[in-house]
């Protein structure tokens, strides 16, 4: 049931850094504070805005420049050209945006923005309005840098020493550590941006984590006096977990569209928790090796598939590869994730990761086999096996590379087997302590809640 009220009481704006894994946890958080009576604007860029669709879930959606309206990222020089401009024209059009707000009964209070995006943080301050930060990533992967922040965690790291224990984390060896972590140098434009987040994150008036206490209990507990994330997560459609929104059935943005839906009908012949699910998200670009590895696993594994894969990234696959399959496998450029999750054929999820793909598998249940690439995947897939036990790292050779045999291996021990019991009896226990979470009184849900009560009663003070 909608519980949207029928008098908004106040206006935040939600703003996100332009891409796909960025708007989806964003723009669904802008839904829920919609159903629970906000007035909720998602801020993107011109060039990413005409792919987003949110009014029905009482989401309004606004343009702001990024400098590159015509083409966004892609006609940036750099990402420190694309970000450098972001925060000039950026920072001016957001104002722009709220003071157009203003004197109306939907005066802005408040700016949800996208961590990446510090600046946000000072059109706050010069609107006199309130703040918070939304991280994208695991509390795991904010608490790494937090550590960096702190000099607890130093860089760079020596690949062959231990380690430092750090509070509410397991043992994490060198390979575990984002990329951003262990190839500092590489990723510089990147690191720089997150630690100019931790460097302001105490001037926020809220800092939001897409995560849920129960996932990351042992770091919620350590840190609970030490940093001040607020856990809101799993973002999902509403309709996967808690059904609190009504007509909730997707994020309602997508920079990239399926040909057809042709592939649900597909799945519909396939037997229960028989076919793989592969996608590797909407940024990693694997090398031809590797895909051919992926490509003759699953060949191996005798298992019907299902393959996203960006046009590009086919031109990858071998004539023979596409020649063999058949009916048994099925290779698109894009999907819609969620439907093919929560299908019933599914049984397998072999995935890069991703922070966003992660909280779906586990809401949805899916035993998942991870090949991480960059950014904060490799922390991530450890946790998957090491931590929820809802699934298996994939293990790369002297290359680099994960092999078919791995990737064979892999499979089976999740799909057949003792250890795969184990591994479905994790991902059922997952996927309620997620529903739970975000449901009414659950611990997100609750922590939503009092971030509206904060807000109303600080906007009523001022008034």
């Amino acid at each position: 049931m909608n519980k949207r009220m029928e008098t908004q009481k106040g206006h935040v704006v939600v703003l996100t850094y332009p891409a796909q894994g960025h708007i989806n946890p964003l723009l669904q958080f802008a839904k829920r504070l919609a159903s629970k009576g906000l007035k909720a604007t998602l801020a993107t860029t011109p060039y990413t805005v005409k792919s987003i669709h949110a009014e029905p879930a009482g989401v309004q959606v606004e343009p702001i420049s990024d400098g590159f309206d015509e083409g966004g990222y892609k006609q940036a020089p750099s990402l420190q050209a694309y970000m450098e401009s972001f925060k000039q024209a950026g920072s001016r059009t957001l104002a722009e945006l709220i003071k157009k707000f203003s004197n109306t009964d939907a005066a802005v209070i408040c700016i949800v923005y996208d961590s990446m995006l510090t600046w946000a943080v000072d059109v706050a301050r010069e609107l006199n309005i309130y703040s918070a930060a939304f991280v994208p990533v695991s509390a795991t992967v904010f608490s790494l840098f937090r550590s960096i922040h702190h000099g607890h965690l130093h860089l760079p790291v020596n690949p062959q020493a231990r380690l430092p224990s750090l509070p509410g984390l397991p043992p994490l060896d060198f390979s575990d550590l984002p990329s951003f972590i262990a190839e500092p140098v590489t990723h510089s434009a990147y690191l720089t941006a997150i630690m100019e987040q931790q460097s302001i994150i105490e001037e926020n008036d809220w800092v939001f984590g897409n995560t849920f206490e129960e996932l990351e209990s042992e770091l919620a507990k350590a840190m609970s006096s030490l940093w001040p994330m607020v856990m809101i997560g799993p973002m999902v459609p509403s309709a996967y977990l808690d059904q609190q929104i009504e007509g909730d059935t997707s994020y309602g943005a997508s920079l990239w569209n399926p040909t057809s839906d042709h592939y649900l009908k597909w799945l519909d012949t396939k037997p229960l928790n028989s076919v793989i699910y592969v996608s590797f998200g909407s940024m990693v670009s694997l090398a031809a090796n590797q895909v051919e590895e992926i490509a003759y696993g699953l060949k191996a594994s005798n298992r019907h598939f299902l393959w996203i894969m960006k046009d590009h990234e086919t031109e990858k696959l071998s004539m023979e590869f596409l020649r063999s399959i058949d009916d048994s496998g099925l290779i698109l450029n894009w999907c819609n994730q969620l439907e093919v999750l929560s299908h019933w054929s599914i049984g397998c999820y072999i995935t890069h990761c991703g922070w966003n793909s992660i909280l779906e598998g586990l809401s949805l249940g899916v035993p998942m086999v991870g090949v991480p690439q960059w950014s904060d995947q490799p922390t991530n897939a450890k946790f998957v096996e090491d931590v929820w036990r809802v699934g298996k790292r994939a293990k790369t050779n002297e290359e680099g590379v994960v092999s078919r045999e791995e990737i064979e291996k892999c499979i089976s021990k999740v799909m057949v087997g003792e250890s795969s019991e184990e591994i479905k009896r994790s991902c059922c226990q997952w996927r309620e302590s997620a529903r739970r979470a975000v449901s009414k009184g659950g611990s997100s849900d609750k922590n939503i809640d009092a971030f509206i009560g904060a807000l109303l009663k600080k906007k009523s003070k001022s008034s």
